[in-house]
């Protein structure tokens, strides 16, 4: 039950922020854009360095014994680090790669990337939504992977932290993403479900990772820093450009650091 309530809570998120339609009848002001897009980025990196890329570390440092007890390899040393780097490129490549090939639409731009298609500007959003849960459905995978291995200092309590920290970033993810297309033209019906199903890869991603943790046991430093990766790209190509456009504010910089400290705190604290 803990472990479907912990992948359910990020959609649940997405959700809570799409139905701002409901309850906002203009368009978003930009000075409350920025704010939650710099809290979302906070959000992501320290749920990134201490939920993924630490533990990562961590795990590449320790060694099977014959009896399954897992202990500290002594011959690791520096080299623990290789994992974590390693998975961590080929996140931000995998999305690099995805970003290039798969039309869509950045947030808040009229512009269309990747390959040329004729979608609607609605699918390529929802494609563009897509590929940013994508790694975060897979961290909440990962993460509850790794506490159930028993083999990194993640726990449980931290996991669901993890989860936490992601619907946080969510809710104002939902709403970004709903109130454009509610101010496009399209009903309030609409655009919060197609806000709302924008997060339904979140779980998806996750069982498919909860699914095959059994396999890729041996592999999971680098799962944890593939995710890392991938929410790291998410942040630097989407959430800061978007929130540094238009006119200079320091309202992301102030949401950065909350986003931050909260997540920071939420890890440690539940960890």
């Amino acid at each position: 039950m803990t472990l479907i309530i912990g992948l359910l809570i990020p959609l649940l998120g997405t959700m809570l922020g799409s139905g701002f339609v409901f309850l906002m009848k203009d368009e978003m002001s930009a000075r409350v854009q920025k704010s939650l897009l710099g809290f979302a980025s906070g959000v992501m990196v320290a749920a990134s360095v201490w939920s993924l890329l630490i533990p990562a570390m961590e795990m590449a440092s320790m060694a099977s014994m014959d009896n399954g007890q897992w202990t500290m390899d002594n011959e690791a040393g520096a080299w623990s680090v290789v994992p974590a780097a390693v998975g961590f490129l080929l996140g931000m490549g995998f999305l690099l790669l995805i970003d290039e090939l798969t039309p869509h639409l950045h947030i808040g731009t009229d512009k269309p990337e990747g390959l040329r298609s004729h979608l609607s500007k609605t699918a390529m959003l929802a494609l563009a939504v897509t590929i940013h849960n994508l790694p975060e459905g897979m961290a909440v995978g990962v993460v509850f992977a790794g506490a159930d291995s028993g083999v990194t200092n993640i726990s449980l309590a931290s996991a669901l932290a993890v989860a936490v920290g992601i619907a946080i970033q969510n809710v104002p993810e939902g709403a970004i993403i709903s109130m454009p297309m509610r101010a496009a033209g399209n009903s309030r019906w609409r655009s919060f479900l197609i806000g709302s199903l924008s997060g339904a890869v979140e779980p998806i991603g996750a069982v498919a990772v909860l699914l095959l943790a059994s396999l890729l046991m041996p592999a999971l430093p680098y799962l944890l820093a593939f995710a890392a990766g991938a929410m790291f790209y998410v942040v630097v190509e989407e959430l800061i450009p978007e929130a540094s456009s238009g006119q200079h504010s320091n309202l992301s910089t102030i949401g950065f650091a909350i986003g931050f400290v909260l997540m920071m705190v939420l890890d440690v604290v539940m960890g």
